[in-house]
């Protein structure tokens, strides 16, 4: 389960954190998380709107403090991402990588491999989108843990949400 910070929504956004979970069919396996540099992905052409840095300017002290600690150039963030994908043990092209919203997480972190030149480390066909999946099951609700909009707390929250509805849906049958 993936989860981005951005300073925008559109495909091209800025994005100033990554945090993404492994799972199984009933935990959470392992945990990734980096703040990348807002400047570095703004120096490469991603954008930032006004709209979204006022979002941020709103959101609480916890979660905007956690975005200042050792941000990496965004390049570094990708690699970093990209080795954690490849000592989970599984071929990056079987990867099924989630993500909240078809057009939003995977699209985003997927556009800025390209932009940095960078092979993306999942294969298109293993896109998954866990706000279609949530729609579908809207009697299981969702439990918050950690920050709301740290990524990695996000990406947690998330993919423990989708455990519930997958074994829900094994259980009905």
């Amino acid at each position: 389960m993936l989860d981005l910070e951005t300073m925008g929504n559109g495909s091209n956004a800025t994005i100033i954190a990554i945090g993404a979970v492994e799972f199984d069919n009933d935990k959470i396996l392992s945990r990734f998380y980096v703040n990348v540099d807002r400047q570095s992905c703004e120096d490469r052409g991603f954008i930032s709107d006004e709209s979204t840095i006022k979002w941020w300017s709103e959101q609480g002290d916890e979660a905007k403090d956690a975005l200042l600690i050792d941000p990496e150039d965004i390049i570094d963030a990708l690699q970093m991402f990209r080795e954690w994908l490849n000592d989970l043990g599984t071929p990056l092209k079987d990867v099924e990588m989630w993500g909240n919203g078809a057009m939003f997480d995977n699209t985003i972190l997927g556009n800025a491999y390209k932009a940095c030149g960078m092979q993306i480390p999942w294969s298109f066909w293993n896109d998954r989108c866990y706000r279609t999946v949530k729609s579908m099951n809207t009697s299981i609700k969702l439990s918050r843990i950690g920050v709301h909009h740290n990524a990695l707390d996000d990406a947690e929250s998330q993919a423990l949400h989708l455990i519930n509805i997958l074994n829900s849906n094994k259980e009905s049958k």
